[in-house]
């Protein structure tokens, strides 16, 4: 392989299979780094696409000719509120993603700072969180609420 195809192969991201293969102690390397880049951009991408088509839907404004076409008229506005905000609170997590990403941080649980994982962040690239973190905070919560019950 001739020094161009090796410098043009790096700066390109790996593929998922690579990305799998790759020795630990290259955990979140430049080139692991631009491969969820990439990811999580085309995850805002496709949420942004979404959220112009969920609004579009909302602001169509016909005229339902009964009750029961209004009720479901109204059922069907409230799913779509309730998917536009999941939205938007994905796309925060995408931006913060993004944000930690460029700091440096992403990759690395916000609360014990140890790698949260190739395959969590291949399964939940907005992951904060260790595997071990998430599923005590888990726990707390639901011991939390069924005592507050």
């Amino acid at each position: 392989m001739s020094d161009a195809t090796a410098t043009s192969s790096m700066d390109q991201p790996p593929t998922e299979a690579a990305l799998r293969r790759m020795p630990k102690r290259d955990y979140m390397n430049r080139r692991q780094q631009m491969f969820f880049r990439q990811r999580l951009l085309a995850m805002r991408k496709k949420i942004e696409v979404d959220l112009a088509t969920y609004r579009l839907a909302l602001q169509s404004d016909e005229r339902q000719p009964d009750d029961f076409d209004l009720a479901s008229a109204e059922e069907d506005r409230r799913y779509l509120l309730r998917t536009i905000e999941r939205n938007i609170g994905l796309l925060k997590k995408v931006d913060g993603a993004l944000r930690r990403l460029t700091t440096g941080d992403y990759g690395y649980c916000l609360e014990s700072g140890e790698p949260i994982g190739i395959e969590r962040l291949l399964a939940r690239p907005t992951a904060e969180y260790s595997i071990d973190v998430k599923a005590r905070q888990e726990s707390r919560e639901r011991h939390y609420v069924h005592h507050r019950s």
